[in-house]
């Protein structure tokens, strides 16, 4: 069974988009280099620096499935049936969406109603012993408290948002410590960090 590993591009004090879901410069060192990085299906190509595309590259040939939550679902409207990356993905949600479901026959998404757990089982089901990537915000933070998360992949951008949502969204428990970092790669205007999270602290 792979690692759980919840990621995200997050600013200085910690924000993974405004309050109203949009990221503001939070994806520039995405447009930012000469390396092209294409996404599938055409939607669109990365340009980034060679650190960076190095990095992006390994990190997503590991990933076998992704776990997200309903609001990012909606926002990016499924992502048009494919997402961005290539990768099934895992929706965390309380009713599943039957017309979207309907408009997009074949789709590799799978619905959960039962649970962020369940829907990391399922994900991990699928991804076998690949990476299952969950997305920032809410879900990660209930990944975190579940203990349910391996590592925390961040793409550090040097931009102070000021408000917006947390990487881990509202945690009820206290401090979770995570450890020293395992990757320290710099990019151009982006530093990708992983730390391992310490289950027994």
């Amino acid at each position: 069974m792979g690692k759980v590993v919840a990621s995200a591009s997050m600013s200085l004090d910690g924000y993974i988009a405004k309050d109203d879901n949009t990221i503001g410069r939070l994806f520039d060192w995405f447009q930012n280099g000469d390396v092209e990085l294409p996404t599938v299906a055409g939607h669109f190509t990365f340009h980034v620096s060679r650190p960076s595309a190095d990095y992006w590259t390994q990190w997503v040939s590991q990933i076998g499935a992704l776990v997200c939550g309903r609001t990012l679902f909606d926002f990016t409207d499924g992502w048009g049936g494919q997402h961005t990356m290539g990768m099934p993905v895992v929706v965390v949600t309380h009713q599943v969406p039957a017309e979207w479901v309907a408009a997009h026959p074949g789709a590799p998404f799978h619905f959960v109603t039962d649970g962020v757990a369940a829907a990391v089982a399922k994900a991990q089901e699928i991804a076998g012993d690949r990476i299952v990537s969950v997305t920032a915000g809410t879900i990660a933070g209930q990944c975190l408290e579940l203990g349910l998360l391996d590592e925390v992949a961040v793409d550090l951008v040097p931009v102070v948002m000021g408000k917006g949502r947390p990487f881990f969204g509202d945690l009820a428990a206290g401090d979770a410590l995570l450890g020293d970092p395992t990757v320290c790669i710099q990019g151009d205007r982006v530093t990708h960090l992983v730390f391992p999270v310490d289950r027994a602290a």
